[in-house]
C-alpha cells in the first residue's frame, strides 16, 4: 500500500514537523540562535542535524584565514588579519563543528601550537572548535551531558559573538558567530537554564507509532544502506530545490515588515507565557520573520507569530523539573484568536477545583485508619543546600563532590605517559633538564557525579504535627538538586517493622519523586533496620560501579522504637556506616520548643553533618545567618 509520510529536504522521513522547521527557520536566520532536539533514542536526531547542515548555502572566505573572515566584512581583530579590500577569496560548504561531551578547554578554545613551541621555541596559536565553528553550525550531541567548564565557555561566545583566549603566553581574542544545535535525551538530565535559554527554539522529537510509518523509514534505511549514491541521488533536486529556496528567503527578510500590531502580539504571547528576561520576544520576533520569509510572505501574520512562538516558549515557561509537560496549543490559540476548542469529558467546565486535592494539608487514610497509616503530599520544593561527599574522589565527572578527573581545571602537574600535556610545565622542565624533553601531565580537578541515597524514616512520629510535609519538601528539594547535579539517586524508607528499599539506584529521579509521594506514614521506627539497609544498598551499588562514591542523607527524628534495644542497636548500626568511610548528612525532622536531641546523636555516631529539616533551604539558611549575626 502507498504510506504517506512527511520527507524533508534532507533526504530522509523526519519524526518530527516542528524539527524540520526549526532547522529550516535557523537557516534563514542564523541570528534565531540554533535549535535544542530533545527526544528518546532512536529518532534520527543526530542523522537529521548532519543531513541539514550539509544542505546549507555555502560561505565565502578569505584565502588563508584560519577563522573565516569574510571578505565584504573582515574581523578588525583577526589574528590573521587584517585583511585588505582586495584580499582574495573563495567560496567552501558550511562546516558542522562536533563538540564532544569529553572535550578538553584548549580544545574548545584553542591554545599555544605544542609541536612549534617545544620544536622551534615560537609561541604561535592554534585555533579551536569555537574559531572552526565561526559562520558555520555547532552542534553538541548529548549536550546535558556537557560539563559545566564547557557550558561556561559556550554561554559565553554566544552571548559575546567572541572568543578570548587567555591562558599559557597566548592572547587572542576573535568572532566565533555560530549556530547552535544540541541533541539531548530527556531521561539522561536537563540542561542548565542559562544553556536552555541560549538556545533559539526547542523541539521535542518521538518515534511515530503508526506501523505503516514505521515501516516505511526501515524500508528506505535499508536502500541507503544498499545504494548510497543511488540514494542520495533520487532525492538530489529536492534538496536542492531546499537549498534555492533558503537563499531566496534569507534575501527576503531584511524586506519582511513587522508591524506594531504583531510586535505587541509577540510581547503579549510572551508576558502570557511567563518567561524571564526580554530573549523570548527577540527570539520569536526573528523567528516569525524568517517564517514569512520562508514562505513568501512580506509582512508577518498570525500564523508566523504562533509556529514561532510554537518553537521559541514552551521550553522557556517556568516549571519545576518534576512537573508533567503542559501543551502550549490552547494558550496559543486563545491568546492569538484562535477557536476554543470543546471541552472534553474530564474537564470541569465549572472551572472549581479537581476531585483530588493535592494540598499539603490534605491527609488520605490508605487502610482506613488514620492513626496508623496517612499519605501527606509535599510543598512546592526549594533551593536545597549542596552536600558533598568528603575527600577529593575519582569518580565519572559531574556536579557535585570534588574530584580528579579528566575535565575540569588545572590545579597542576605529574609525570606520566598518558592525559593532556601541561605545555608551560613541560617547557620549563625541558628547558632545566639535561635528559631532552621532560613531558609533564595536567592534574584536572572537577566534580564528580555520586550515588545520592535517601533514607527516609516514615514511622508514626513523622505524620505528628505535619512533620511529613516538611520532610516531603525537603527531600523533594533534595532529589531536585540531584536532577540538576546528574546524581544517581535511591531510595529507602523505614516504618513499622522494617526497612523497604523503595528504589534501587537509578539515574531516574522523576521516579524518585513519584515514589516518595506515594510515600505513607504510620507505625513504629525501625531505625536500625533502615540504616542496616542502605548500607548494604550502599555497598552492592560499589561493586558495580565502585568509582562512584555514595552520599547517604538520613531523614529521621532520631527516635528508634522497634524491637528491643533499638537505640543501641541504631546506634551500632551507625557506627558500622561510619566504619566503611562513608560520608553521611542527618536531617533532623524533629521540630517544636521541647526537643530530645537524638538525631544530633546519630550524628555523631555517623560521623555526618548534621542539619536540621529548615536548614536545608538554602535560602531560609542564608536568613538565619543572618539574623544569628545581627
Amino acid at each position: 500500500m502507498e504510506v504517506e509520510v512527511h520527507v524533508y529536504p534532507f533526504g530522509a522521513v523526519v519524526g518530527s514537523d516542528d524539527l524540520a522547521l526549526a532547522l529550516t527557520l535557523c537557516a534563514v536566520s542564523p541570528s534565531i540562535g540554533g535549535v535544542l532536539v530533545r527526544g528518546e533514542k532512536g529518532t534520527a536526531k543526530s542523522t537529521t542535524v548532519r543531513a541539514h547542515a550539509a544542505l546549507l548555502p555555502p560561505v565565502t572566505v578569505v584565502d588563508e584565514c584560519r577563522f573565516s573572515c569574510d571578505p565584504d566584512a573582515p574581523d578588525p581583530s583577526c589574528p590573521d588579519g587584517p585583511h585588505p579590500a582586495d584580499t582574495a577569496s573563495h567560496v567552501r560548504p558550511v562546516r558542522l563543528v562536533e563538540l564532544p561531551v569529553g572535550a578538553a578547554e584548549d580544545r574548545v578554545t584553542g591554545a599555544l601550537h605544542l609541536g612549534k613551541a617545544l620544536a622551534d621555541r615560537t609561541a604561535e596559536y592554534e585555533p579551536g572548535l569555537l574559531a572552526l565553528a565561526h559562520r558555520g553550525v555547532l552542534y553538541v550531541d548529548e549536550v546535558n551531558l556537557l560539563h559545566d567548564h564547557l557550558v561556561d565557555l559556550l554561554l559565553d561566545a554566544a552571548a559575546m559573538g567572541r572568543s578570548t583566549v587567555e591562558r599559557d603566553g597566548v592572547s587572542v581574542e576573535h568572532a566565533s558567530r555560530f549556530v547552535l544545535v544540541g541533541t539531548m535525551n530527556p531521561e539522561e538530565g536537563e540542561l542548565r537554564p542559562q544553556l536552555l535559554d541560549r538556545f533559539g527554539l526547542a523541539v521535542d522529537v518521538a518515534a511515530p507509532r503508526n506501523p505503516h510509518v514505521r515501516a516505511e523509514i526501515v524500508r528506505r534505511r535499508m536502500a541507503f544502506d544498499a545504494d548510497p549514491a543511488g540514494f542520495t541521488a533520487r532525492w538530489a533536486d529536492r534538496d536542492a530545490e531546499w537549498s534555492r529556496r533558503v537563499v531566496s528567503a534569507r534575501e527576503l527578510v531584511p524586506q519582511v515588515v513587522l508591524s506594531d500590531d504583531a510586535l505587541v502580539s509577540i510581547a503579549e504571547v510572551c508576558a502570557a507565557f511567563d518567561v524571564d528576561g526580554m530573549r523570548a520576544d527577540l527570539v520569536t520576533a526573528r523567528t516569525a520573520i524568517a517564517h514569512a520569509a520562508w514562505h513568501g510572505r512580506l509582512e508577518v501574520t498570525r500564523e508566523d507569530i504562533a509556529a514561532a512562538a510554537r518553537l521559541a516558549l514552551p521550553h522557556r515557561r517556568r516549571r519545576n523539573p518534576f512537573d508533567a509537560p503542559t501543551s502550549s496549543d490552547d494558550l496559543l490559540d486563545e491568546l492569538l484568536g484562535g477557536d476554543d476548542p470543546d471541552p472534553g469529558p474530564d474537564d470541569d467546565p465549572g472551572g472549581g477545583e479537581s476531585a483530588h486535592d493535592d494540598s499539603a494539608e490534605e491527609t488520605t487514610s490508605r487502610s482506613g485508619d488514620r492513626s496508623s497509616t496517612s499519605l501527606t503530599s509535599a510543598s512546592d520544593p526549594f533551593r536545597a543546600r549542596v552536600f558533598s561527599v568528603d575527600r577529593v574522589g575519582r569518580g565519572a565527572a559531574g556536579r557535585r563532590s570534588r574530584a580528579v578527573t579528566t575535565i575540569g581545571r588545572t590545579v597542576g602537574s605529574r609525570r606520566g605517559d598518558s592525559g593532556p600535556v601541561h605545555l608551560p610545565a613541560t617547557i620549563r622542565a625541558t628547558a632545566f633538564a639535561d635528559q631532552g624533553r621532560q613531558v609533564r601531565r595536567k592534574i584536572i580537578e572537577g566534580r564528580e557525579t555520586n550515588l545520592v541515597l535517601l533514607c527516609v524514616d516514615a514511622s508514626g512520629s513523622m505524620a505528628a504535627r505535619n512533620r511529613m510535609v516538611q520532610v516531603k519538601t525537603a527531600v523533594l528539594s533534595l532529589l531536585l538538586d540531584a536532577y540538576r547535579r546528574r546524581d544517581t539517586v535511591g531510595l529507602v524508607t523505614f516504618r513499622g517493622t522494617g526497612a523497604t528499599l523503595a528504589l534501587p539506584p537509578t539515574n531516574s529521579v522523576d521516579v524518585a519523586a513519584a515514589r516518595l509521594r506515594e510515600l505513607p506514614a504510620g507505625g513504629r521506627t525501625p531505625l536500625a533496620e533502615g540504616l542496616i539497609e542502605a548500607g548494604a544498598t550502599i555497598r552492592r551499588h560499589s561493586l558495580r560501579d565502585p568509582r562512584r562514591r555514595a552520599l547517604l542523607v538520613v531523614v529521621t527524628d532520631g527516635r528508634a522504637t522497634a524491637g528491643p534495644d533499638a537505640v543501641q542497636r541504631s546506634l551500632d548500626a551507625a557506627d558500622a556506616i561510619a566504619a566503611h568511610g562513608i560520608s553521611s548528612v542527618v536531617v533532623d525532622s524533629e521540630t517544636g520548643r521541647f526537643r530530645m536531641g537524638l538525631a544530633a546523636r546519630l550524628a555523631e555516631h555517623l560521623g555526618a553533618e548534621y542539619v536540621p529539616v529548615g536548614e536545608v533551604d538554602a535560602d531560609a539558611l542564608t536568613g538565619i545567618v543572618r539574623e544569628r549575626a545581627a
